[in-house]
């Protein structure tokens, strides 16, 4: 079978709006266009659209007319209206595309409110794209969030690319509990993107709705189970006070042992040193999406 050259990774399932949406249907996606290149054997028209909505991150191949194949570039975020349409493939079969009729170029706008703006693969240097392939395969906003940044500084970037592996996928923390806690930073720090990355997810671990709903709302969380109480005690009152109490280290500990404890305080700092810089630098969420979270009343 011939190798097809896909351009794009796929993140997260099928959105239900695409679910939902018929055949001549008009709709309108923002997102990052990208592509350029068609497959061998002209098995893919060559680009794709990688989007965002409620129900997280998802790509769709699109068709771009000849009248807008001059405006388009690779690594843009575009603001694309058309219709769903079947193509059929001799090797993939019916695939669904989106028929483009209408292209806005939106990076210039969304730059303008980051102090960085965007990069995109082209422009990047070997270092930093040896680093931007790692974390196009688990990041869920691309190269924007915390990665805009840390791609000026490729081997700081590399470096908490490796922390960040080990806190996300390979702690000794329970998953449910290190999204959990993740969240609690977001919250404090009112960080757009943390909260937009990691909702889905800790809500897929186990965390309840009602208990994200209270913690967006700057609540503590009134249905929480006994572990989730002593992380957010603890996350908070380091967090706030920049110290912990002897009555919430032992609660803590007895629901983490030593090695987790360790791993929960230092996921809490990292968390805190990524929401510090997307604040400083006004990195928001990708164009398109809605900022999840408003501002904490003043104390």
């Amino acid at each position: 079978m011939k190798t097809l050259l896909l351009l794009l990774i796929t993140l997260g399932v099928a959105s239900a709006a695409l679910a939902q949406a018929t055949q001549g249907q008009e709709v309108t996606l923002t997102g990052t266009l990208q592509g350029g290149r068609v497959g061998i054997g002209g098995e893919s028209t060559g680009w794709a659209l990688e989007y965002r909505d409620a129900t997280g991150q998802h790509s769709i191949e699109v068709e771009l007319p000849g009248a807008l194949m001059a405006r388009a570039r690779s690594g843009a975020v575009v603001r694309l209206t058309g219709m769903y349409v079947t193509r059929e493939y001799v090797e993939r079969g019916s695939v669904r595309i989106l028929r483009v009729t209408r292209l806005e170029d939106t990076s210039t706008a969304a730059a303008a409110a980051a102090r960085l703006p965007q990069l995109s693969l082209e422009q990047l240097d070997a270092p930093q794209r040896a680093l931007a392939d790692k974390i196009l395969m688990v990041s869920s906003v691309g190269l924007g969030g915390p990665y805009n940044a840390l791609l000026r500084s490729p081997e700081l970037g590399t470096r908490m690319f490796a922390l960040l592996d080990y806190l996300r996928f390979n702690t000794s923390v329970p998953r449910r509990l290190n999204e959990f806690a993740i969240l609690i930073q977001a919250r404090l720090w009112t960080s757009q993107v943390e909260w937009l990355a990691h909702y889905p997810l800790a809500i897929k671990e186990g965390i309840t709705e009602a208990t994200a709903s209270d913690l967006k709302a700057g609540r503590r969380p009134a249905s929480m189970k006994p572990d989730e109480a002593a992380v957010y005690d603890l996350c908070m009152e380091i967090s706030t006070t920049h110290k912990v109490s002897d009555a919430t280290y032992r609660r803590a500990a007895q629901v983490l042992n030593e090695q987790q404890m360790v791993d929960l305080l230092t996921l809490t700092g990292t968390y805190t040193t990524l929401a510090m810089t997307m604040n400083a630098l006004q990195q928001g969420v990708p164009p398109g999406t809605t900022p999840p979270l408003q501002p904490l009343p003043a104390r």
